[in-house]
């Protein structure tokens, strides 16, 4: 399983990479090996303003469709339009392949998010 060093993590297997007051959220390799070959993304539209918990899209996989959840506030700039054609890539790499990029409203809800190490320990009982 790979975990990066340096982004943040939710419990909900996103992974945030903030560069200055930007995120760039994904899903992270243990949610997209769960999902197993993901065939569509459901993005949210640029200049949504988002929520923590709010469910941004869905991604569906062979296996089944699954909603998910925006980690920060804030409101959408970017989404990753070469996934819409071709969302085999967050299979393929999923840190490379993030899904959208909020502007964040608040920095400190990085303060509930996970470490790479907090995630490591944190799989470690989801698979019990």
């Amino acid at each position: 399983m790979k975990i990066l060093e340096g982004l943040y993590y939710s419990k909900d297997h996103e992974w945030i990479k903030v560069d200055e007051g930007k995120a760039y959220i994904g899903i992270t390799d243990y949610a997209q090996k769960a999902l197993g070959e993901i065939v569509y993304v459901e993005m949210p539209e640029i200049d949504d303003e988002l929520n923590v918990g709010d469910v941004f899209g869905v991604i569906e996989s062979v296996k089944a469709a699954s909603d998910s959840y925006t980690p920060v506030s804030g409101k959408v700039i970017e989404i990753n339009e070469e996934l819409e054609d071709s969302p085999q890539l967050l299979n393929e790499n999923p840190y490379e392949s993030w899904i959208f990029v909020i502007e964040m409203r608040d920095k400190s809800e990085l303060e509930n998010l996970m470490s790479s190490e907090e995630y490591e320990e944190f799989l470690k009982t989801e698979s019990h």
